[in-house]
């Protein structure tokens, strides 16, 4: 009975000693403390800030979320121009999201007046902005047809508002994403209580800009230093006192967007071929020729029977067949979403206009490397540090500008944002995964891909004639200078020894055209064109990375 006893006492200590930590461990972990170390989050008095009540990345304006996944890329159906341009490939892709239409002329000429509200174009500082953002109108002539109409009207008539814009170079495209990322921020947080209602519009000026990154590394430095315009947060509990800290959004807020962006190859055809339409629980039904599902141009539905579900030439001047009843209904660009979305909800991922993305053009795609969010094109950069320590804020006095091949003048970044420079050897040293800035050779058309390549050769990079002749991809090298005088003097590349127009300025685009015939409407065909050249039936369409899961809630199965 005394046994009994003693063990009875031992099970109730053993019990209370048990709930007692059960107890310690929810408390440290519970709302509102730190698991960590058991500190109060968000404490009135200070201490850190974070915003444990985060639930998901919220819908940008314009996009449509596409799950990620696995698909095989590269994958044509016919290839008539056996040029070795696809290999079918497995590859894995993120979550993301992606506009919803093709970046229209309403969209892009609310940019362009923007800029020209903020840098004025008389003014000698910021001429080249504003000239350098215009789309080419002038893509639309040809020598022996009329299209006048379209060089005049385009881009700025309401008639064509809501028209994919075309004439937009791939530099121009990159620019545009930039500057869309601030607007869409600047709006954000003026919602939340962070600037000044407004401010984007009555105090926006040159000298006083908003940027996302310039407000991350110095919230006080934006619209110029004018901290007025800048609040610390209606909804912040240390709101109230003057010398708190972590009091402006920061990315512990999270309300601030990821920046919009090209998709890369890998995100647009695996946006555009849309398998989740024909998948049963983790296999494909079928296969897909087209964005949308079946092997023909023509919608098979008994309410649109036989119309075209994409807008692309048909045959030797048929762009819209016959007057009365158009096969397509248009005979340049349509309007966007005039066809049918795929299963993702994106419109006109097969014809219309083909689309940048942000690849560097190379005849394979290197799955070898990586499967997994495939792109070729990355050039790590980094904020600029002055001597003072501080990061280097871009002025009228150090705007960058690049002058394009055939002359035009591009601006890079814009005063209020922070200027960058490519890392170096305190970012690259004794990494594994990337040892330099620029890495849109690598494993292709670096110096140990040439055939000349002479490994630990001293004179090597020191005869400039040679290195030009040994490199990977010997295509034109024209060059534009400027003389004493500012003018432009233009060295074209008469070589008749060049063997491909491939270089590091090739990018690939996508999608078929309002010119192409159905071939290229399949979203694995892809095709490359100058970076810094615009055409009458290339536009683009931003994306956006997805922060957190995969997905938002678990599928159903089948």
């Amino acid at each position: 009975m005394k046994i009994n006893r003693i063990m009875a006492l031992q099970l109730m200590a053993a019990l209370s000693l048990s709930i007692g930590f059960t107890s310690c461990s929810k408390k440290s972990g519970s709302k509102g403390t730190s698991a960590a170390t058991g500190w109060k989050i968000n404490d009135k008095k200070g201490g850190f800030q974070y915003n444990a009540k985060y639930k998901k990345q919220e819908t940008p304006p314009g996009m449509v979320a596409v799950e990620g996944g696995t698909f095989t890329m590269g994958k044509v159906q016919d290839d008539p121009m056996h040029d070795w341009n696809n290999t079918p490939n497995q590859q894995h892709v993120q979550s993301f999201y992606m506009d919803e239409t093709e970046v229209t002329n309403f969209m892009y000429t609310e940019y362009l007046f923007w800029l020209k509200t903020i840098f004025p174009p008389t003014d000698e500082n910021y001429k080249n902005i504003y000239v350098g953002a215009l789309p080419d109108t002038l893509v639309w002539r040809n020598r022996l047809g009329y299209n006048e109409t379209m060089t005049n009207n385009y881009l700025r008539h309401p008639a064509y508002a809501n028209y994919p814009v075309v004439g937009v170079n791939w530099i121009q495209a990159v620019e545009f994403s930039k500057w869309r990322t601030d607007r869409v921020n600047e709006a954000i947080l003026e919602r939340e209580g962070y600037l000044k209602k407004d401010a984007k519009i009555t105090e926006a000026k040159a000298e006083s800009t908003f940027s996302t990154e310039s407000y991350l590394a110095s919230p006080t430095s934006t619209y110029g230093g004018n901290e007025e315009l800048v609040y610390k947060g209606q909804r912040n509990k240390l709101a109230a006192k003057e010398d708190a800290k972590n009091v402006y959004a920061q990315r512990t807020t999270g309300i601030i967007l990821p920046e919009y962006r090209l998709p890369t190859e890998a995100e647009w055809e695996y946006a555009a071929v849309a398998l989740g339409g024909i998948r049963e629980y983790n296999t494909y039904k079928g296969k897909k020729k087209y964005p949308w599902s079946g092997q023909y141009t023509r919608s098979g539905k008994r309410q649109y029977r036989g119309d075209q579900l994409a807008n692309f030439k048909q045959g030797k001047g048929d762009y819209g067949g016959i007057a009365g009843w158009s096969d397509d209904g248009a005979d340049i660009t349509n309007e966007v979403k005039k066809y049918p979305p795929n299963d993702f909800g994106l419109y006109d991922m097969a014809g219309n206009v083909a689309e940048w993305v942000a690849d560097v053009y190379r005849p394979i795609v290197d799955d070898e490397a990586n499967d997994f969010n495939y792109y070729r094109g990355n050039i790590y950069m980094k904020n600029k540090i002055g001597e003072d320590g501080k990061v280097e804020m871009v002025t009228t006095e150090n705007i960058a500008y690049d002058t394009l091949s055939n002359g035009r003048i591009v601006a890079r970044n814009f005063p209020g944002q922070i200027a960058q420079v490519p890392i170096d050897d305190n970012e690259t040293y004794l990494r594994q995964n990337f040892s330099k800035s620029d890495n849109r050779n690598y494993r292709d058309g670096d110096k140990q891909s040439t055939r000349f390549y002479n490994f630990g050769n001293e004179e090597e990079g020191t005869d400039e004639k040679k290195d030009d002749k040994n490199r990977m991809y010997d295509s034109p090298k024209h060059s534009v200078t400027k003389d004493s005088l500012g003018n432009l003097v233009r060295k074209y590349d008469h070589s008749d020894k060049r063997t491909t127009l491939v270089n590091d300025d090739s990018r690939v685009y996508k999608g078929g055209s309002w010119r192409d015939r159905a071939y290229w409407l399949d979203p694995a065909s892809r095709r490359y064109y100058p970076q810094d050249m615009a055409t009458d039936y290339i536009g683009f369409r931003c994306a956006m990375s997805k922060v957190g899961p995969k997905s938002g809630k678990k599928k159903a199965r089948g």
